[in-house]
Order: structure tokens, then C-alpha cells, then sequence
């Protein structure tokens, strides 16, 4: 197919894209004001649409797979009281109109900005007894986890076959054809590079990091199930994937690797002793940059893009939506480009490390 004829396409979906997505996303927004101005029709004034909390309902972890208004997806809730495990459905802490409710288990349970709480029968929180309450559930981020594990499963476990039954000098056809580019892609752009011949063996590991972050990233830009799961915006997930690669980076660290963090050779004593804590740091400041850099460019296009749409329910003129749906088109097409950079970099800074901790130094060459 012709870029000429791909670039029409490209803009059906997007549109498409946002127009689902302004209608799905925001949807139960507008009840609340039609039921504002059916029982209260003397005051002329609506509810005044709040779009920070809107904006962090739609980007925070939840135990109800929103779908569209008032519709969701239950998920199992799992927790460990002191009288043991409890299990029952996330439809039971939101009512018709998915607001939170009370839930009465072993405990009275009430969900606050997708944490559970214990409350007492007052309402109020018990912060003492909710201390005691580990929330171990399958949440919409752990099921987006799961999903993504499985399409991750089918598309290596495809493609090995298809590898097998054609060999590895055939030319791919079908499936094979669209992921082995991408495959040499991280060979000879990250791997090689910063590797060299021992590339090999952290291969498995670079492409199941490269591919598992950028499906989480496109998956949640996805409005509709199974995507909407801001995955890559939390940061237990970016910290998870960081210290995958320290643990790595420690384990294969070489003799030299260590030797230029607390004793580097050819310097003065008194220089060796004043580097030593920041090369120290800088072993744990590594993993935290690439959580932390994750982290932040993603949950940062998502709050973009929602506060671009939430532009039209604020102003309420067609004037902003025909300014708005374009930006929104456009900032939607460049969090495209960033979901696929940032499984780029953290792969890319992941192999840099893996190079430093086996790169092999000569003394005499370091020697001042």
C-alpha cells in the first residue's frame, strides 16, 4: 500500500479515534448535570465540570474496567484482613452511576480514588484499620498486564514457529514479515552498539523490555477495552522494569566495572575518596532515571491529551471543539512517536549499562 493511500486512513482513524473518545471518555460527566437541572429546573446554573478529577479518574488505577458512561468491567477485588483473605467483585464499591459505595465484608470497605478503605459507619475513613488491609487485587492495570503478557506470548510463539517451519535464510511472509524488521531494529540499533559480540545473550531480554513497554504504551492510548490502562504513567510498573535492568547490570558487572566505582585507577587517593559516593549514587541514580523518565512522558500525554478534549466540555462552544479535535489529533499522533520512543531509550540505556558492567579495561591505558 501507497503512503498516498496510508495518510487518508491515518486520518480516518484518528478521527474516528476522537470522536469515540470524547464521547466514552467524558460520557458519564453528563448525567450528573441532566439530573442536576431535572431535580433542581429553578436553578439555571449547572454543575460546574470539574476537570482535575475528571483527568485523574481516567489515568489512575481502578477495580472497574471503565468502558463507556456508566458501564464498566468488574474485576475481582482480593484482600488480606486479620480475619484472612476476602474476594468479591469491584461492581460491589460503585453503584449505577459508578460512584463510590460502601461495601460491607469482613469489614465495611469503601474505594477512595481506587484505594479501599476501611470506614466507619460514620464514613469516615479508619485510617488505623485500613493500615492492616493489603489490597493484592486483580486491578485494570494488572489485567492490562495480563493482556499484554498473552499478546506478547502469541506474537513470539507465532513468529518462532513461523521461523522453524521456513527457516531462519527464507524470506518471512504474513506476521513474520511485520515484527522481524522491527526484531533486527533493536539487534543492530541497540543491542550491537552498545554490546558488541555478547549482544546474544541479552537479547531475550531486550526485546521482551522493548516490546512489553511499547504495546503498554499504545495499548493506553487505546480509549476503549481492552486499552485505556494508564500502565506506563505507574510508576510500581516503570520501577518494576528499572530494577530488571539493575539487577542485570550488578550481576554482570566485571571486575573493572566495580574497580571504577570505589577505587578508580590512576587517580590520587584524596580524588578516589571524594568520587567514590557519587559513583556509588550513581549505581541507584540509573534505575531511578529510567522509572522516573517513563513515568513521567507518559502519564505527562495522557493528562495532554485528556485536558485538550475536557477544553470542550469547558468552554461548550463548537468553536472549541473545531480547535481542540485537531490539536488532539495532533498531540494523539506524536504520543504515538513517544510510546515507541521511550521502549526505544529504556532499551538503549539498558544495553549501555549491561556494556559498561562487561566492558573490559587496560589499566595502562587509564593511567594519568
Amino acid at each position: 500500500m501507497s503512503l498516498k493511500r496510508i495518510k487518508p486512513l491515518l486520518a480516518v482513524a484518528f478521527s474516528v479515534y476522537i470522536c469515540f473518545f470524547c464521547n466514552s471518555s467524558f460520557a458519564q460527566e453528563t448525567p450528573h448535570h441532566e439530573a442536576a437541572s431535572t431535580e433542581a429546573p429553578d436553578h439555571k446554573k449547572e454543575e460546574k465540570f470539574d476537570v482535575a478529577s475528571t483527568i485523574l479518574e481516567h489515568i489512575r488505577d481502578d477495580h472497574n474496567w471503565h468502558l463507556w458512561g456508566h458501564h464498566s468491567v468488574p474485576l475481582p477485588v482480593i484482600l488480606k484482613t486479620d480475619k484472612g483473605f476476602e474476594v468479591f467483585s469491584g461492581a460491589q464499591l460503585v453503584d449505577e452511576h459508578h460512584e463510590p459505595v460502601v461495601y460491607n465484608g469482613n469489614y465495611p470497605y469503601k474505594s477512595f480514588e481506587g484505594k479501599i478503605k476501611i470506614v466507619n459507619e460514620d464514613g469516615t475513613v479508619n485510617e488505623e484499620a485500613s493500615k492492616k488491609v493489603l489490597d493484592v487485587s486483580i486491578t485494570k492495570n494488572v489485567a492490562s498486564l495480563l493482556f499484554t503478557v498473552l499478546l506478547l506470548i502469541i506474537i513470539f510463539v507465532s513468529v518462532a514457529n513461523a521461523y522453524k517451519k521456513r527457516g531462519v535464510t527464507s524470506a518471512p511472509k504474513g506476521f513474520q514479515s511485520l515484527i522481524e524488521p522491527i526484531i533486527i531494529f533493536v539487534r543492530d540499533e541497540i543491542a550491537k552498539p552498545y554490546l558488541g559480540d555478547r549482544y546474544t545473550a541479552f537479547m531475550p531480554f531486550l526485546l521482551t523490555i522493548f516490546f512489553f513497554i511499547w504495546i503498554n504504551n499504545l495499548l493506553g492510548m487505546v480509549p476503549f477495552f481492552p486499552g485505556g490502562a494508564n500502565v506506563s504513567g505507574n510508576i510500581a510498573f516503570t520501577l518494576t522494569l528499572a530494577l530488571f535492568t539493575f539487577i542485570i547490570t550488578t550481576v554482570n558487572g566485571k571486575k573493572h566495572y566495580w574497580q571504577h566505582i570505589f577505587w578508580m585507577p590512576g587517580l590520587p587517593v584524596p580524588m578516589k575518596i571524594f568520587l567514590i559516593p557519587i559513583e556509588v549514587m550513581g549505581v541507584f541514580i540509573k534505575p531511578i532515571s529510567l522509572t522516573i523518565r517513563l513515568f513521567a512522558n507518559m502519564t505527562a500525554g495522557h493528562i495532554l491529551v485528556l485536558s485538550l478534549i475536557a477544553l470542550i466540555f469547558i468552554l461548550n462552544s463548537l468553536a472549541a471543539s473545531a480547535l481542540a479535535v485537531p490539536f488532539t489529533v495532533f498531540i494523539s499522533m506524536i504520543e504515538l512517536l513517544v510510546g515507541f520512543i521511550q521502549a526505544f531509550i529504556f532499551a538503549m540505556l539498558s544495553a549501555l549499562y549491561f556494556g559498561m558492567a562487561l566492558e573490559e579495561h587496560h589499566e595502562e591505558e587509564l593511567v594519568l
